[in-house]
Protein backbone atom coordinates (compact mmCIF):
# COMPACT_ATOMS: atom_id res chain seq x y z
CA UNK A 1 0.00 0.00 0.00
CA UNK A 2 1.39 3.43 -0.90
CA UNK A 3 0.24 6.70 0.09
CA UNK A 4 -0.46 8.24 3.50
CA UNK A 5 -4.46 8.60 3.50
CA UNK A 6 -6.66 7.17 6.71
CA UNK A 7 -6.25 3.59 6.31
CA UNK A 8 -8.63 0.47 7.75
CA UNK A 9 -6.29 -1.30 10.06
CA UNK A 10 -5.88 -4.78 9.35
CA UNK A 11 -5.90 -5.64 12.83
CA UNK A 12 -7.01 -4.23 15.93
CA UNK A 13 -3.84 -4.76 18.03
CA UNK A 14 -1.52 -1.40 18.60
CA UNK A 15 1.86 -2.25 16.93
CA UNK A 16 4.77 0.09 17.57
CA UNK A 17 7.61 -0.44 14.87
CA UNK A 18 10.42 0.98 16.61
CA UNK A 19 11.93 -0.85 19.38
CA UNK A 20 16.06 -1.10 19.56
CA UNK A 21 17.80 -4.19 20.64
CA UNK A 22 20.62 -3.82 22.06
CA UNK A 23 23.61 -6.50 23.19
CA UNK A 24 27.14 -6.69 24.07
CA UNK A 25 28.00 -10.11 22.04
CA UNK A 26 29.36 -11.88 25.47
CA UNK A 27 26.82 -14.60 24.89
CA UNK A 28 27.64 -15.08 21.13
CA UNK A 29 24.42 -13.05 19.56
CA UNK A 30 27.11 -11.07 17.14
CA UNK A 31 26.05 -7.62 18.43
CA UNK A 32 28.95 -5.04 20.14
CA UNK A 33 28.23 -1.66 22.21
CA UNK A 34 30.64 0.72 22.67
CA UNK A 35 29.59 3.82 24.17
CA UNK A 36 32.33 5.53 25.84
CA UNK A 37 32.20 9.19 27.23
CA UNK A 38 28.92 11.12 27.34
CA UNK A 39 26.92 8.49 25.68
CA UNK A 40 28.20 5.70 27.57
CA UNK A 41 26.76 7.76 30.25
CA UNK A 42 22.98 8.29 28.79
CA UNK A 43 23.13 4.40 27.83
CA UNK A 44 23.46 3.56 31.54
CA UNK A 45 20.68 5.89 31.90
CA UNK A 46 18.78 4.49 29.91
CA UNK A 47 19.01 1.19 31.02
CA UNK A 48 18.48 2.35 35.05
CA UNK A 49 15.35 3.68 34.71
CA UNK A 50 14.21 0.21 32.66
CA UNK A 51 14.87 -1.49 35.99
CA UNK A 52 17.97 -3.29 34.76
CA UNK A 53 20.38 -3.25 37.20
CA UNK A 54 22.86 -4.78 35.31
CA UNK A 55 26.35 -3.78 33.98
CA UNK A 56 26.11 -3.46 30.06
CA UNK A 57 29.63 -5.54 29.77
CA UNK A 58 27.99 -8.96 31.65
CA UNK A 59 28.24 -11.73 30.17
CA UNK A 60 24.34 -12.60 29.76
CA UNK A 61 23.27 -8.75 29.23
CA UNK A 62 21.98 -10.08 26.21
CA UNK A 63 19.58 -12.20 27.29
CA UNK A 64 18.29 -10.01 30.29
CA UNK A 65 17.56 -7.31 27.84
CA UNK A 66 15.41 -9.24 25.39
CA UNK A 67 13.47 -11.24 28.37
CA UNK A 68 13.06 -7.58 29.97
CA UNK A 69 11.40 -6.19 26.65
CA UNK A 70 9.50 -9.80 25.88
CA UNK A 71 8.06 -9.24 29.29
CA UNK A 72 7.15 -5.37 28.57
CA UNK A 73 5.26 -6.24 25.29
CA UNK A 74 3.21 -8.81 27.09
CA UNK A 75 2.15 -6.69 29.81
CA UNK A 76 1.25 -3.85 27.59
CA UNK A 77 -1.45 -3.22 25.02
CA UNK A 78 0.63 -3.97 22.30
CA UNK A 79 -0.03 -7.04 19.98
CA UNK A 80 3.93 -6.40 18.58
CA UNK A 81 6.85 -4.64 18.35
CA UNK A 82 8.93 -4.17 15.51
CA UNK A 83 12.65 -4.82 16.79
CA UNK A 84 15.78 -3.22 15.35
CA UNK A 85 18.95 -4.19 14.51
CA UNK A 86 21.42 -2.10 13.47
CA UNK A 87 24.24 -1.69 11.06
CA UNK A 88 27.68 -0.87 10.59
CA UNK A 89 29.21 2.40 9.02
CA UNK A 90 29.84 2.37 5.67
CA UNK A 91 32.09 4.94 3.81
CA UNK A 92 30.85 5.26 0.04
CA UNK A 93 33.22 3.19 -1.71
CA UNK A 94 31.20 0.16 0.20
CA UNK A 95 34.29 -0.05 2.77
CA UNK A 96 33.10 -0.92 6.26
CA UNK A 97 35.08 1.54 8.69
CA UNK A 98 36.88 0.14 11.83
CA UNK A 99 34.78 -0.18 14.71
CA UNK A 100 34.63 2.76 17.36
CA UNK A 101 31.69 4.13 19.50
CA UNK A 102 28.16 3.27 18.80
CA UNK A 103 27.23 -0.03 18.56
CA UNK A 104 25.67 -3.36 16.57
CA UNK A 105 22.64 -5.56 16.35
CA UNK A 106 23.31 -7.68 13.06
CA UNK A 107 20.37 -8.74 11.15
CA UNK A 108 20.68 -12.56 11.56
CA UNK A 109 20.22 -11.64 15.84
CA UNK A 110 16.60 -9.73 15.41
CA UNK A 111 15.83 -12.18 13.05
CA UNK A 112 16.72 -15.24 15.40
CA UNK A 113 14.53 -13.29 18.21
CA UNK A 114 11.73 -12.69 15.84
CA UNK A 115 11.41 -16.52 14.85
CA UNK A 116 11.39 -17.13 18.48
CA UNK A 117 8.69 -14.60 19.59
CA UNK A 118 5.75 -14.25 17.75
CA UNK A 119 5.38 -10.87 19.36
CA UNK A 120 8.72 -9.63 17.67
CA UNK A 121 8.60 -8.65 14.09
CA UNK A 122 12.20 -8.35 12.63
CA UNK A 123 13.66 -4.95 11.32
CA UNK A 124 16.92 -5.27 9.41
CA UNK A 125 19.25 -2.50 8.92
CA UNK A 126 21.92 -2.47 5.96
CA UNK A 127 23.70 0.12 4.56
CA UNK A 128 23.32 0.76 0.94
CA UNK A 129 26.91 0.81 0.26
CA UNK A 130 27.88 -2.21 1.27
CA UNK A 131 28.72 -4.11 -1.88
CA UNK A 132 26.37 -7.12 -0.73
CA UNK A 133 23.44 -5.03 0.08
CA UNK A 134 20.59 -5.86 -2.61
CA UNK A 135 21.74 -9.28 -1.65
CA UNK A 136 21.56 -8.47 1.97
CA UNK A 137 17.90 -7.51 1.50
CA UNK A 138 17.10 -10.32 -0.74
CA UNK A 139 18.36 -12.87 1.93
CA UNK A 140 16.57 -10.75 4.84
CA UNK A 141 13.41 -10.23 2.54
CA UNK A 142 13.01 -14.23 2.36
CA UNK A 143 13.87 -15.07 6.53
CA UNK A 144 10.67 -12.73 7.33
CA UNK A 145 12.08 -8.82 8.03
CA UNK A 146 9.19 -6.24 7.63
CA UNK A 147 11.25 -2.99 7.23
CA UNK A 148 14.61 -1.80 6.75
CA UNK A 149 16.05 0.60 9.41
CA UNK A 150 18.95 3.40 9.15
CA UNK A 151 20.13 6.55 10.66
CA UNK A 152 21.58 8.48 7.45
CA UNK A 153 23.47 10.87 9.98
CA UNK A 154 24.99 8.23 12.26
CA UNK A 155 25.40 5.16 9.41
CA UNK A 156 26.89 8.01 7.06
CA UNK A 157 24.29 7.50 4.21
CA UNK A 158 23.23 10.46 2.35
CA UNK A 159 20.37 8.86 0.82
CA UNK A 160 19.65 10.94 -2.71
CA UNK A 161 23.30 9.49 -4.04
CA UNK A 162 22.34 7.82 -7.35
CA UNK A 163 24.48 4.85 -6.43
CA UNK A 164 21.82 3.80 -3.80
CA UNK A 165 19.22 3.88 -6.40
CA UNK A 166 18.71 0.31 -7.58
CA UNK A 167 18.64 -0.17 -3.47
CA UNK A 168 15.75 2.17 -2.96
CA UNK A 169 14.11 0.62 -6.44
CA UNK A 170 14.52 -3.32 -5.22
CA UNK A 171 12.62 -1.81 -1.76
CA UNK A 172 9.79 -0.60 -3.73
CA UNK A 173 9.36 -3.65 -5.73
CA UNK A 174 9.35 -6.01 -2.82
CA UNK A 175 6.72 -3.17 -0.88
CA UNK A 176 9.98 -3.18 2.17
CA UNK A 177 9.24 0.08 4.04
CA UNK A 178 12.31 2.65 4.89
CA UNK A 179 12.21 3.48 8.77
CA UNK A 180 14.81 6.38 8.89
CA UNK A 181 16.03 8.46 11.75
CA UNK A 182 15.11 12.34 11.03
CA UNK A 183 16.35 14.92 13.65
CA UNK A 184 19.02 15.20 15.81
CA UNK A 185 20.61 12.16 17.68
CA UNK A 186 22.40 12.09 20.61
CA UNK A 187 22.39 8.20 22.02
CA UNK A 188 25.28 7.37 18.89
CA UNK A 189 27.84 9.74 17.31
CA UNK A 190 27.04 11.53 14.22
CA UNK A 191 28.94 10.96 11.27
CA UNK A 192 27.53 13.92 9.38
CA UNK A 193 24.61 16.03 11.24
CA UNK A 194 23.39 17.42 8.18
CA UNK A 195 22.36 13.64 6.96
CA UNK A 196 19.55 14.26 9.21
CA UNK A 197 17.32 16.73 7.19
CA UNK A 198 14.17 14.61 6.14
CA UNK A 199 15.21 16.41 2.50
CA UNK A 200 17.76 13.75 2.63
CA UNK A 201 15.07 11.15 1.63
CA UNK A 202 14.08 12.48 -1.44
CA UNK A 203 15.13 9.80 -3.86
CA UNK A 204 13.66 6.68 -2.15
CA UNK A 205 10.47 8.64 -2.11
CA UNK A 206 10.53 9.09 -5.69
CA UNK A 207 11.88 5.60 -6.59
CA UNK A 208 8.40 4.18 -4.45
CA UNK A 209 9.45 3.64 -1.21
CA UNK A 210 6.88 3.77 1.89
CA UNK A 211 9.51 6.09 4.31
CA UNK A 212 8.89 6.58 7.59
CA UNK A 213 10.39 9.39 8.68
CA UNK A 214 11.49 8.49 12.84
CA UNK A 215 10.72 11.54 15.02
CA UNK A 216 9.23 13.68 12.39
CA UNK A 217 12.10 15.76 12.51
CA UNK A 218 12.19 16.92 15.31
CA UNK A 219 14.77 18.43 17.26
CA UNK A 220 16.94 15.97 19.78
CA UNK A 221 19.35 18.51 21.30
CA UNK A 222 18.85 22.12 22.52
CA UNK A 223 21.74 23.36 19.52
CA UNK A 224 19.98 21.22 17.09
CA UNK A 225 17.72 21.82 13.85
CA UNK A 226 14.20 22.02 13.79
CA UNK A 227 13.35 20.00 10.76
CA UNK A 228 9.57 19.49 11.66
CA UNK A 229 7.78 21.94 9.42
CA UNK A 230 9.91 20.81 6.71
CA UNK A 231 8.48 16.91 7.34
CA UNK A 232 5.12 18.86 7.60
CA UNK A 233 5.42 19.88 4.26
CA UNK A 234 6.99 16.92 2.50
CA UNK A 235 4.26 14.85 3.08
CA UNK A 236 2.26 16.86 1.16
CA UNK A 237 3.74 16.43 -1.79
CA UNK A 238 4.60 12.83 -1.19
CA UNK A 239 2.03 10.56 -0.44
CA UNK A 240 4.07 7.68 0.23
CA UNK A 241 5.75 9.66 3.19
CA UNK A 242 4.96 9.04 7.04
CA UNK A 243 6.36 9.72 10.18
CA UNK A 244 6.67 7.42 13.51
CA UNK A 245 5.89 9.41 16.70
CA UNK A 246 9.09 7.32 19.01
CA UNK A 247 10.05 9.61 21.51
CA UNK A 248 8.06 12.79 21.14
CA UNK A 249 7.62 12.16 24.74
CA UNK A 250 10.44 13.60 25.77
CA UNK A 251 10.22 17.46 26.84
CA UNK A 252 12.33 19.01 23.54
CA UNK A 253 10.44 16.65 21.05
CA UNK A 254 6.97 17.21 22.64
CA UNK A 255 6.90 20.62 21.30
CA UNK A 256 5.31 19.30 17.69
CA UNK A 257 2.71 16.81 19.94
CA UNK A 258 -0.61 18.84 19.31
CA UNK A 259 0.19 18.77 15.73
CA UNK A 260 0.78 15.20 15.45
CA UNK A 261 -2.41 14.87 16.85
CA UNK A 262 -4.44 16.72 14.07
CA UNK A 263 -5.36 16.38 10.48
CA UNK A 264 -3.94 16.61 8.26
CA UNK A 265 -0.64 14.80 9.67
CA UNK A 266 -2.37 12.56 11.68
CA UNK A 267 -3.15 10.04 9.27
CA UNK A 268 0.65 10.20 8.33
CA UNK A 269 1.80 9.07 11.54
CA UNK A 270 2.58 5.29 12.90
CA UNK A 271 3.21 3.99 16.50
CA UNK A 272 6.48 4.08 18.02
CA UNK A 273 8.37 4.37 20.92
CA UNK A 274 11.98 4.23 20.71
CA UNK A 275 12.35 1.67 22.85
CA UNK A 276 14.87 2.07 26.05
CA UNK A 277 14.72 6.02 25.82
CA UNK A 278 12.80 7.39 28.46
CA UNK A 279 8.94 8.03 28.15
CA UNK A 280 7.66 11.19 30.12
CA UNK A 281 4.54 13.38 29.76
CA UNK A 282 6.27 16.25 31.50
CA UNK A 283 7.10 17.97 28.68
CA UNK A 284 3.39 17.69 27.15
CA UNK A 285 1.76 18.65 30.63
CA UNK A 286 3.96 21.68 30.69
CA UNK A 287 2.91 22.80 27.52
CA UNK A 288 -0.57 21.89 28.44
CA UNK A 289 -0.92 19.21 25.77
CA UNK A 290 -2.37 16.93 28.57
CA UNK A 291 -3.90 17.40 32.00
CA UNK A 292 -2.53 17.18 35.37
CA UNK A 293 -4.58 13.73 35.89
CA UNK A 294 -3.94 11.75 32.64
CA UNK A 295 -0.09 13.28 33.65
CA UNK A 296 0.23 11.68 37.05
CA UNK A 297 -1.77 8.76 35.91
CA UNK A 298 0.60 7.81 32.97
CA UNK A 299 3.46 8.69 35.28
CA UNK A 300 2.92 6.05 37.61
CA UNK A 301 2.72 2.94 34.64
CA UNK A 302 6.14 0.87 35.45
CA UNK A 303 5.94 -0.25 31.82
CA UNK A 304 7.28 2.03 29.86
CA UNK A 305 5.73 0.53 26.43
CA UNK A 306 2.64 0.95 27.53
CA UNK A 307 2.91 4.58 29.26
CA UNK A 308 4.02 5.94 26.17
CA UNK A 309 1.02 4.44 24.35
CA UNK A 310 -1.28 6.25 27.43
CA UNK A 311 -0.22 9.16 27.01
CA UNK A 312 -0.33 9.35 23.31
CA UNK A 313 -3.84 8.10 24.07
CA UNK A 314 -4.39 11.26 26.18
CA UNK A 315 -3.03 13.70 23.79
CA UNK A 316 -5.75 12.93 21.35
CA UNK A 317 -4.15 10.11 18.93
CA UNK A 318 -6.71 7.69 17.87
CA UNK A 319 -6.71 4.02 17.08
CA UNK A 320 -5.75 4.41 13.42
CA UNK A 321 -2.77 6.24 14.91
CA UNK A 322 -1.09 2.66 16.68
CA UNK A 323 -2.51 0.23 14.15
CA UNK A 324 -1.64 1.88 10.82
CA UNK A 325 2.02 0.44 10.19
CA UNK A 326 0.56 -2.79 9.97
CA UNK A 327 -0.32 -1.62 6.18
CA UNK A 328 3.03 -0.75 5.40
CA UNK A 329 4.90 -3.59 6.46
CA UNK A 330 6.63 -6.24 4.07
CA UNK A 331 5.94 -9.96 4.02
CA UNK A 332 3.82 -11.66 5.91
CA UNK A 333 2.61 -10.20 8.76
CA UNK A 334 0.10 -8.28 7.61
CA UNK A 335 -1.06 -11.46 5.34
CA UNK A 336 -0.82 -13.89 8.93
CA UNK A 337 -3.07 -10.92 10.46
CA UNK A 338 -5.80 -10.39 7.84
CA UNK A 339 -6.41 -14.45 7.58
Amino acid sequence: MTGNQPATAAVAAPLDLHVHIVGNGRSGSGCWLDLRGGHGLVAKFLLRQLGLAIGMDAPDFDQIYVEHLAAWVKTSSLGAVVILAHDRVYDVSGEPRPPGRGFYVPNDYVLKLARANPQFLAGVSIHPARRDALEELDRCLAEGAVLMKCLPNCHNIDCRLPRYQKFWERMAEAGMPLLAHTGGEHTVPQVKPALADPRVLQLPLECGVNVIAAHCGTRGGLVDPDYFAIFSAMTEEYPNLYGDTSALNLPLRSRHMQDCAREPLASCLVHGSDYPVPVSGLGAFLRGFISWRDYRRCRKLVNPLERDYRLKRALGFGSDHFTRAWNLLAGEPLRRARA
